[in-house]
């Protein structure tokens, strides 16, 4: 749930149930927020569709619906374009926050990282983790080719599409079938009316999805989607990476006055594969400063490039000069984190875990993603050649075409 305190001037517009946009879309339920916009599950009156409407905070300068109509201009019903939402209408409402810039799309399912949460599991089967890790590399590399930087990579970025014809249900049945709309009236402590920026009601967000280890191998196609981190490197100059700092590349902390590019996807994919393929994030999410978070790179990674490793004073308290741990107690190499958080993960739930070949051909491309310097790491296209890739990630891809191709004949 967003914040409340968010419903100020140049932030989120207030929206209930029932509210039409246009005149046409008329809202039936929440999908979901981020730091920048709320997403709403409408109906297209128009053409008696449903739709995913998302509404940006009024101070934001996203140039998200331009980039996405650009990733789509040209869209294929197949292949690593179909993975971007098409923008299906654009507007601007006023409200009283300020200008909001609106557009609609389809909509998704579930992220994966809600997926997840909706397990006690926290896993995917290995045919849907290895298919989803080869849609999303795939999506990275249509985006790196048309000359964008997603920016914000991670697993609450990646939904999963909607069943066939799920556009086409009636409000009854969505209802019966997902539940009605969870509302909680908003009140203010001292009793008065509440203010016209403060929404009536929070709602809990639609759950469309399932639980990770429940997706089939046919529910797993992807939406890569919320461009609003991304950019043309070309055209601009990022420095900042506002991605979550437990994905964040560490170049955004060490070289800050070195321009961010197509490398920094690189990191953050791997991040996101490695969460696809565990139980658990490959660096802790509880560690909340950058001191932390380089400290949990150098225990999987090794050694921080010379310069860096100059620049970090933190480094003298918890590593001697060649970076072995001292004064503690707890340390994690990267193949105590393989066998752990994936391997006997997988294992204590009763499920596949990777056989050495296809474990050693993960690491390597993981590993060489995630090397620290950024022109050290392969371009999504060259990730997309590695032996993981193609002998056991891109053929579950190939799996879940042929399953479409036997169902619409």
């Amino acid at each position: 749930m967003e914040r409340l305190e968010y419903y100020k001037k140049g932030g989120y517009h207030p929206v209930n149930i029932g509210d039409k946009f246009q005149g046409r879309y008329r809202v039936v339920d929440k999908l979901g927020h981020g730091s920048f916009s709320t997403t709403w599950l409408a109906r297209d009156e128009q053409f008696d569709r449903l739709v995913a409407v998302k509404v940006t905070t009024a101070d934001s300068n996203s140039k998200e619906v331009d980039i996405l109509s650009a990733l789509t201009a040209d869209r294929s019903t197949k292949g690593p374009a179909s993975m971007i939402p098409s923008v299906l209408d654009r507007f601007n409402i006023q409200g009283p926050n300020g200008n909001h810039a609106c557009h609609v799309t389809i909509p998704g399912r579930t992220s994966l990282s809600r997926a997840k949460d909706g397990s006690w599991k926290y896993l995917f089967q290995i045919d849907v983790a290895r298919a989803l890790a080869a849609q999303l590399t795939m999506a990275v590399e249509y985006v790196h080719s048309q000359g964008f930087v997603h920016g914000d990579l991670h697993l609450g970025n990646i939904l999963l599409q909607v069943p066939p014809d799920f556009d086409k249900i009636s409000d009854e049945r969505l209802h019966n079938e997902y539940g009605k709309p969870e509302q909680e009236a908003v009140v203010r402590l001292d009793g008065k009316p509440l203010p016209p920026n403060v929404p009536s009601h929070a709602i809990t967000p639609i759950w469309l999805g399932k639980a990770c280890e429940e997706i089939t191998l046919p529910e797993s196609r992807i939406l890569l989607t919320d461009f609003g981190e991304a950019f043309s490197p070309s055209q601009q100059a990022k420095y900042q990476s506002n991605t979550p700092l437990v994905v964040r590349p560490p170049e955004a902390r060490f070289e800050p006055s070195t321009p961010l590019s197509f490398s920094s996807d690189i990191w953050t994919l791997a991040c996101s594969i490695w969460n696809i393929i565990a139980q658990r994030p490959l660096f802790e999410e509880w560690l909340m400063t950058e001191d932390d978070m380089t400290l949990e790179h150098v225990d999987a990674l090794g050694l921080l490039p010379p310069f860096w490793w100059e620049k970090w004073d933190a480094r003298r308290e918890k590593f001697n000069e060649d970076g072995a741990p001292i004064n503690r107690s707890y340390f994690l190499s990267w193949e105590d984190r393989f066998e752990g958080f994936v391997q006997k993960a997988r294992q204590k739930q009763g499920m596949q875990a990777f056989d050495p070949k296809e474990r050693d051909a993960i690491s390597a491309m993981l590993r060489s993603m995630l090397s620290f310097r950024p022109e050290d790491r392969p371009t999504a296209k060259k990730v997309l050649q590695f032996e993981w890739m193609v002998k056991w990630a891109l053929p579950e891809y190939e799996k879940i075409k042929i399953l479409e191709t036997r169902a619409t004949h």
